[in-house]
């Protein structure tokens, strides 16, 4: 699958939802085992989780690696250089499924990017392999791939009208493992493992949010390969957003929105 094409304003324009996931990752990850450590951020985005990162360890040399330039543009401007507590957040362009450690890494760290990697878990050995002794492999995935957000959009991709120009774009149920299988491919490269999953019950707002939310992020490929034609895109949009606001009704109050997630932290021997 070519990588598409992003925005980040449309995507930060869910950030305090999308941020919450990282923050209760980082929760889990223990201190660094160097008073200075280095950091790798992979699918770093826009940057504004991976401040998170310097505000946790201030003396961290944190570097975001992401290959969409649009992300990687707003990172630079609105984040990189020296931070408060002495350490240094940096940006450069990378590509997940070919990315290795050129050097010992305290942490490597992931937040939903790994399920746009296919057979990323064959990649664990080599990050783990460049942690320094002490060190930490820590990511999150979205585990929502069979909720109606993204059964809806395959089901319309796969229909007659889109199906030569979309079926095969859109990730699937595989995109990602399950906790146990992460969990026994963590512990058997002989790191000690931590892995849960929880489903956040988000609450959005505003006029078909739920389209809104996939604008940022699952539904890219789909913008991506009709951004050509604008007639057959908005033909599309107009299907998703009325089988999206049937699966998810609106509430006085918001419209709620269930989407789990996979987390995993794996601490190699010191």
């Amino acid at each position: 699958m070519s990588s598409p094409a992003w925005d980040p304003a449309q995507y930060l324009r869910h950030a305090g939802h999308r941020a919450r996931p990282f923050t209760d990752l980082l929760a889990r990850v223990p201190d660094p085992p160097s008073a200075a450590p280095a950091v790798a951020d992979l699918g770093c985005g826009p940057g504004n989780v991976t401040v998170l990162l310097a505000e946790r360890w201030p003396t961290a040399h944190i570097t975001g690696y992401d290959n969409s330039p649009e992300m990687l543009d707003r990172a630079v401007t609105e984040h990189a250089g020296p931070t408060p507590g002495g350490g240094h957040l940096d940006f450069a362009p990378a590509d997940v499924r070919t990315w290795a450690p050129e050097r010992p890494y305290d942490l490597i760290v992931s937040n939903a990017t790994l399920q746009w990697v296919p057979g990323h878990a064959e990649r664990f050995g080599e990050w783990i392999a460049g942690l320094a002794p002490g060190g930490t492999f820590a990511f999150q995935v979205p585990g929502n791939f069979s909720a109606p957000s993204h059964r809806l959009m395959h089901e319309i991709a796969r229909s007659p009208r889109f199906e030569d120009r979309l079926a095969d774009l859109l990730r699937h149920d595989d995109a990602v493992l399950a906790p146990e299988t992460y969990l026994e491919r963590l512990t058997s490269l002989g790191c000690e493992a931590d892995v849960w999953e929880t489903t956040y019950l988000h609450l959005l707002t505003g006029e078909d949010p739920v389209l809104d939310w996939v604008k940022g992020t699952g539904l890219r490929p789909v913008l991506t390969a009709l951004a050509d034609d604008p007639e057959a895109r908005e033909e599309f949009l107009a299907e998703y957003r009325a089988a999206l606001r049937a699966a998810y009704p609106a509430t006085a109050h918001g419209t709620p929105f269930p989407f789990r997630r996979i987390f995993a932290v794996a601490r190699k021997e010191a």
